[in-house]
């Protein structure tokens, strides 16, 4: 597969997004961001796929948008719309595309990560990052609001009130204080990034149901929406009773009694069940009133 903005390498069930913008610190453009949009279609497709780890090359993650357009930068005008036609944001094209995404997909911020650089981050599932990355919501310090769905999704992996600091403020802040406020979930020296991150990788990818996973995490994401906890409680019954029907539900007993590893063969790809669209089952409608 041919990129020009990004990596895209596959090895021992494990995809890694490198973007691949070094001499511009990884800045994101249009063409990042159909680049990265069409990798995680082919990783969706591959059931070799099990885990994506996206990072950058050279000394950042990326540093944000390309302002290479001077002041018009984020002027749509100027490039042909109208006043009151808002266009999509680009930002929020990768992120949504990440959420839905039936891999888990890890983040090792290998250094700067500000702007957009850090939002495409929050619908990752888990972020690590390196001892020298530094980190930043800076739009209020550039004149224009926070993107990438961000408002939805920062102050659910934070708190309102983390988010809040980090987002009015918009400075830029160490990988540390990310890991006290609960951005990243580890910390480490900067030539160790990578190998925790696979470390982590391979945990899922050697131990678990890849069909398990994928539906683990629409479950995860999409009930932080739910106004109730009945409403997970109807999709974890469909899911539970759909995956229970499986082979792999099979072999992951079978194992665990035979102590030995798993081999799972469920494809995300074709078996994948939807456990959303269809009716809600008869016996919820003698739940409590919500």
């Amino acid at each position: 597969m041919e990129f020009s903005q990004i990596r895209y390498d596959v090895a021992d069930r494990i995809l890694t997004i490198t973007l691949h913008r070094p001499d511009k610190l990884n800045a994101f453009t249009q063409t990042m961001r159909d680049e990265m949009i069409a990798a995680l279609d082919a990783a969706d497709a591959d059931d070799d796929v099990r885990v994506v780890v996206v990072t950058g090359a050279g000394r950042a993650f990326c540093a944000g948008a390309d302002l290479s357009g001077g002041q018009d930068t984020f002027d749509y005008r100027v490039r042909g719309g109208t006043v009151d036609e808002a266009p999509r944001d680009g930002g929020g094209q990768v992120s949504l595309r990440i959420y839905q995404s039936r891999k888990p997909v890890i983040a090792a911020i290998n250094g700067p990560a500000v702007g957009v650089g850090v939002t495409m981050t929050l619908p990752m599932d888990i972020r690590l990052a390196a001892e020298s990355a530094r980190l930043g919501f800076v739009f209020a310090r550039r004149g224009i609001t926070p993107e990438a769905a961000s408002s939805w999704f920062l102050p659910r992996l934070v708190g309102p009130a983390q988010a809040a600091e980090w987002v009015y403020t918009g400075r830029v802040f160490p990988a540390a204080e990310a890991l006290a406020g609960g951005l990243v979930r580890s910390v480490h020296p900067d030539g160790e990034l990578l190998p925790a991150a696979y470390e982590l990788a391979r945990e899922i990818a050697d131990n678990t149901s890849p069909t398990s996973v994928a539906l683990s995490r629409q479950l995860m994401w999409r009930m932080l929406a739910a106004p109730t906890p009945y409403d997970a409680h109807v999709a974890d019954s469909r899911a539970i009773h759909l995956t229970g029907q499986r082979d792999d539900v099979r072999e992951g007993i079978s194992a665990f009694l035979e102590k030995r590893p798993p081999q799972f063969t469920g494809s995300v790809s074709r078996d994948l069940p939807d456990i959303f669209s269809d009716p809600q089952p008869s016996w919820a409608a003698d739940l409590p009133p919500r």
